[in-house]
């Protein structure tokens, strides 16, 4: 209905109970409509109908998910570097001197793939709100971001789109993006991955926490004006059920993005900040007004009044309904004080961001919201924001698993000599996902604030915290969905594995984790054994490196009929350094330096980068987990580093150490010469994705050091190599020179994309 029709208010909804609803078009079911209106002991109101059914979608209410994700608070290691949990905007951490850091991942997928610029520009915008509404400054940026094949055409329309959406709206900003991923594969065609992640810093007494306390508290929405788009953007088209004629309304489901906008908005906020005018805030991201008056009233200790008219539009035309349930980018809502109101607006003048006061914080313990003189909503918010339905869903192994795990790569057929070897690594090493990524990381500016320490290709993004101390914190962000496919339990420990040894290779500790969990529909029971398998692995491995999850996003029904993408946990592990001028490189930078293999290599090839490039195979199980064994390397890692003994590191995991060598090759400018050890074949040393392995360059001068340090520590060692001359020698093997790797990596993806 348009906003000049007759508004169904609650006194209209208690004298019509049986007036027809468009429940099932909201993505209600049955049932859920059934028990609102238990809730609410009569129909609900259409401004009431539409709160619940976005509040209570997959995307805001986790309902399919947590009684799984309820493991990461059940397994949660003991730690005193966590300062705020799962549950708010953002995981806060201390990382000593009085600072702390909040960092999240989230995903915003089904937009990216319908309008790709702004789907992905709104990605990044809603997760840099997210951090500001913890009280942080955002300091920096990732993408893990995982596409369809890299030569379809549709591969051609949404990655350009998303890269230059990241790219746009982060570099208007000024916030350096320090890393992320870019992955190829077939199952992500219609659903590509766009998982966005932001990190920002803050004293401890500057966290701020989503409640609105304080009866008679103001309600302030501030930021951009509310328009049409991204009605419904977290559940369905929403707005076509509200059109006079049943028309569609063809408002459109993806949100609009304004960087410059938003970066006022970040500087007013932590003005706010600063002067301590806000008992409690919100971000507006899914669900907009609706997620934000019902979890700011659900957290705090009384009800909230709003009234809607307040809010400032630039669509006249948009229903009550529409304004509950727009994402218009670039807002935030405050709860401020009487005493501090008038210095909150004149800040937001002072910044040229438009402040409303739009209600007030009760004594009661209802959420009620007015149109035009006349109520609209009454609910207990908790029933919106927090109590919404729980779904244990069946799940069970799927029958085609055993197949795939028996299908193993070992049968494969394997180079036969040098000359073939060298054509396997070099076809591995520019495939579209072990090239250079340049020609997308070239469009983001890593640099800028000028704290960026470490940044793409490095194993972790590194940022600095401190210019007098150079204390500093490193983010990386990994997830293997060949893994998780052949077996999802280990391949999400394998993921966190993973990103933990990046960390540590670059010289920071490991301390908290951020999780997107990306899988198909949970309606599918073998999906959601995936995502229970998935869950499980990831807080069991967390509990034993002593990482607990800090919170994150879960993006379900990314599928294509009965086509799910790879079961893709994406994790993100954040470590702090203490001082950034010590971190390790990747780069082979000197000549003579001592190659050394850390950690036991094995056949292992399931799911491998050699498997999927040369033989189009995925099958067999993925690298077995030794957790142990990680945090073991990771102690090595990082007390080498802070001593001095290594010059340079890079962790072993997808293609191999042969593409760690590679890529450490190419980034230092020198060549290497390797020795394949004794009891491997050259093919298995050079391919195996074995875990809990790392690269080391090592000066001459402190070998004998490092290699007692390590056998103390009962880590194995061997030296593998040294860097020398211009080329990758495998010795008896192969040569290929280092221009001919350049030229080969650097070309497939502007042969792709432009």
């Amino acid at each position: 209905m348009s906003a000049h029709a007759r508004v169904d208010t609650v006194k209209h909804a208690e004298v019509t109970p049986e007036a027809p609803q468009p429940w099932a078009e909201l993505g209600l079911k049955e049932d859920e409509y059934a028990r609102i209106r238990e809730i609410l002991g009569r129909r609900p109101t259409g401004a009431e109908l539409a709160m619940y059914s976005v509040m209570w979608s997959e995307h805001c209410s986790y309902k399919s998910s947590k009684v799984h994700l309820a493991q990461f608070g059940e397994k949660a290691p003991a730690t005193d570097a966590l300062l705020v949990g799962i549950g708010e905007n953002a995981g806060v951490v201390d990382i000593g001197q009085g600072y702390a850091v909040t960092f999240k991942v989230e995903s915003h997928n089904h937009p990216s793939y319908i309008e790709p610029y702004q789907g992905a520009a709104t990605g990044i915008g809603g997760i840099v709100r997210d951090i500001l509404a913890m009280g942080a400054r955002p300091v920096a940026v990732m993408d893990p971001l995982r596409f369809g094949a890299a030569d379809h055409p549709d591969t051609r329309r949404v990655l350009p789109g998303v890269v230059a959406g990241i790219g746009g709206y982060g570099n208007c900003l000024g916030l350096p993006n320090i890393g992320g991923e870019v992955v190829f594969d077939p199952c992500y065609q219609g659903n590509p991955l766009v998982n966005a992640l932001c990190v920002g810093v803050m004293r401890h007494e500057d966290i701020h926490l989503a409640k609105a306390s304080g009866t008679g508290n103001r309600v302030i929405l501030y930021g951009a004006r509310t328009g049409g788009d991204g009605i419904g953007g977290v559940s369905v088209l929403a707005s076509e059920t509200f059109d006079d004629a049943g028309k569609p309304a063809k408002r459109p489901a993806v949100q609009v993005g304004d960087p410059f906008q938003e970066k006022l908005l970040i500087e007013c906020t932590l003005e706010i900040f600063a002067e301590k005018l806000v008992a409690g805030i919100q971000d507006l991201g899914g669900a907009g007004l609706s997620c934000a008056t019902s979890e700011l009233a659900s957290a705090g200790s009384g009800g909230m009044r709003i009234d809607l008219d307040a809010v400032p539009l630039r669509d006249s035309s948009l229903s009550p309904e529409e304004i509950l349930m727009s994402e218009s980018q670039e807002r935030m809502c405050a709860v401020v004080a009487p005493e501090n109101v008038e210095r909150f607006l004149a800040v937001c003048a002072k910044w040229d961001v438009i402040a409303t006061v739009i209600g007030a914080v009760t004594d009661g313990d209802r959420l009620e919201i007015h149109w035009r003189g006349e109520q609209i909503v009454d609910v207990p918010p908790r029933t919106v924001a927090h109590e919404g339905p729980v779904y244990r869903r069946p799940f069970a192994r799927p029958a085609w698993q055993d197949a795939l795990q028996a299908d193993d790569p070992a049968g494969l057929p394997r180079p036969a000599d040098g000359d073939e070897l060298r054509d396997h690594v070099l076809a591995v090493a520019s495939s579209p996902n072990q090239a250079s990524k340049s020609w997308i990381t070239d469009q983001y500016d890593r640099y800028v604030l000028g704290n960026t320490v470490l940044s793409q290709p490095e194993d972790s993004g590194m940022i600095r915290v401190d210019a007098t101390t150079n204390l500093g914190v490193a983010i990386a962000t990994d997830g293997n969905g060949r893994y998780a496919k052949l077996d999802p339990y280990t391949g999400a420990q394998l993921a966190l594995a993973e990103s933990y040894r990046n960390v540590a290779a670059t010289g920071a500790r490991p301390l908290a984790v951020t999780d997107c969990l990306n899988f198909g529909s949970p309606e599918d029971p073998a999906v959601m054994w995936q995502f229970a398998e998935a869950t499980r692995g990831l807080a069991d491995a967390c509990q034993v490196l002593g990482t607990p999850v800090t919170g994150g996003n879960v993006s379900l029904y990314n599928q294509t009929g009965d086509a799910a993408i790879h079961p893709t946990p994406v994790v993100g592990v954040l470590g702090v350094i203490d001082d950034v001028t010590r971190r390790t490189p990747m780069a082979f930078a000197t000549e003579g330096q001592l190659l050394h293999l850390l950690g036991d290599t094995a056949d292992e090839l399931g799911g491998s980068a050699w498997a999927q490039v040369v033989h189009g195979h995925l099958g067999g199980l993925p690298p077995r987990v030794d957790l142990e064994r990680e945090r073991l390397l990771a102690e090595i890692l990082l007390a080498a580093s802070r001593d001095g003994m290594i010059d340079a590191a890079h962790d072993l995991s997808d293609g191999g150490l042969v593409q760690a060598v590679v890529e450490s090759c190419l980034k230092g400018g020198h060549g290497a010469r390797l020795v394949v050890p004794d009891g491997l074949t050259p093919f298995t040393f050079l391919f195996s994705e074995s875990a809990g392995r790392a690269l080391v360059a090592v000066p001459r001068s402190e070998e004998v050091r490092f290699t007692d340090m390590c056998a103390a520590r009962g880590l194995p060692t061997a030296r593998v190599g040294v860097v020398t001359g211009e080329a990758v020698e495998v010795q008896g093997q192969f040569t290929l020179g280092l221009g001919e790797l350049r030229a080969a990596v650097d070309a497939t993806l502007p042969a792709l994309f432009g």
